[in-house]
């Protein structure tokens, strides 16, 4: 492989700037492309923070499959929808349901876990490059719930043990001594200790971004429009200029399905809507990220203040935001912590999600010099650098010694 070859990047989140980071190490130039700049308010931004490498089992699993109607149902639960979506929607749920038996549940859990197994070495080879400044902390998360039994979690919590992830069941006087502030509404929990979490997402992706221009990288703020081809190299389109790559990688998570359809290539890809909001000045009150696993809600200590996160809404890209999921995240928290602040920051992102619950990655099915990398779902912060590290050796046409045939998008042809 020649690597003084010239790659385009569409896409400035942590998928985007992985790949840049991991082609550079091998001696490529690049170039990366983003209608915002770095950090702007997206999904990168916005997340919860978490480093979770236990979290292999996805949503498309019998034991969910059936509580989705309460769920919608609920005005406290962790799953809405936009009805004026549902039209759009049918075809992703159907495929959904289709991939929620046990069987193709472990297929999804067993390759979510062979590239999250890899996911904090990938972090530490670039984070040995940047000053984090207290930006991470080690303090592993915790999941608590108020169930009486573990019927509603056993499956989850059977299937990583089969997986080999490192879990301990914890009780109630067990969750006050890791988090003394959490009203005792709880019955059980699991913790991660292995897993992490960002004090600011934004401040290290900006951090790994100074890298990559450090590195003698390029950053275009531009709208890619579309991608043509001059001789099977790629030409990105924006409205008025023309750029032309040997190799490119579409890395714009939920805003990748227009590209790749006008790349005839029928990707089922659509987007869960999550939102965030900030408590300034209580991050004291919790010592690191703690999800109530019945509302599908977690609480995140940042710099910031807490950052409540959750929800998992079917709208699209263009519905405006939910007051309503602003005011669940809000009860939701002072449910978990009792009195709190007047609340900042009321924010809405997107999660690039697939109906199979595993991401694209790899190349195109039409176009050899085009790669993917994207439909990361709830897990696109933690899969940024093992997934730029697999695509940026899929580009230099190494041997992985990982089985990716689960992440092509061959998949849905």
């Amino acid at each position: 492989m020649n690597k003084s070859l010239k790659i385009g990047i569409i896409g400035a989140g942590i998928q985007g700037i992985s790949n840049a980071l991991f082609l550079q190490k091998k001696g490529f130039e690049v170039t990366i492309f983003d209608r915002d700049i770095p950090g702007s308010h997206v999904a990168s931004y916005g997340n919860a923070g978490h480093f979770s490498p236990y979290a292999s089992v996805p949503l498309n699993r019998p034991d969910v499959l059936g509580d989705v109607p309460s769920m919608l149902m609920s005005s406290s639960g962790p799953l809405a929808l936009k009805w004026n979506y549902l039209p759009k929607m049918i075809p992703w749920f159907l495929k959904f349901i289709m991939n929620s038996t046990s069987k193709k549940m472990m297929h999804t859990a067993k390759n979510m876990h062979q590239i999250l197994d890899l996911a904090l070495p990938a972090y530490d080879e670039l984070f040995d490059e940047i000053d984090l400044e207290g930006l991470v902390e080690n303090k592993g998360i915790l999941y608590i719930w108020n169930d009486q039994d573990l019927k509603s979690r056993e499956l989850e919590i059977k299937t990583r043990d089969e997986l080999g992830v490192e879990q301990q069941l914890v009780n109630k006087a067990e969750i006050h001594d890791l988090e003394p502030h959490i009203k005792n509404f709880y019955h059980a929990g699991v913790f991660y200790p292995y897993a992490r979490h960002a004090r600011n997402p934004k401040k290290i992706l900006l951090k790994l971004f100074d890298l990559f221009l450090k590195k003698g990288g390029i950053f275009n703020k531009l709208n890619i429009e579309d991608i043509n081809f001059d001789n099977e190299k790629p030409l990105f389109k924006t409205e008025n200029q023309s750029f032309i790559f040997d190799k490119a990688v579409i890395a714009c998570g939920a805003f990748s399905k227009k590209l790749t359809d006008n790349l005839d290539e029928k990707i089922p890809l659509d987007t869960e809507r999550g939102y965030h909001v900030h408590f300034k000045n209580c991050d004291h009150l919790l010592s690191r990220p703690v999800i109530f696993s019945n509302r599908g809600f977690g609480i995140t200590p940042m710099e910031q203040g807490l950052r409540v996160v959750g929800t998992v809404e079917f709208g699209g890209l263009n519905n405006p935001l939910s007051k309503s999921r602003i005011k669940n995240l809000i009860d939701n928290a002072k449910y978990m912590l009792g009195d709190l602040p007047e609340h900042e920051d009321e924010w809405l992102g997107f999660r690039p999600s697939l109906p199979d619950f595993l991401p694209v990655m790899g190349p195109s099915k039409n176009y050899k010099n085009i790669f993917y990398c994207f439909g990361h779902h709830h897990l696109g912060w933690t899969l940024g650098p093992i997934s730029g590290k697999i695509v940026s050796g899929m580009i230099a046409n190494e041997n992985t010694n990982l089985d990716l045939k689960p992440y092509s998008s061959l998949r849905f042809s």
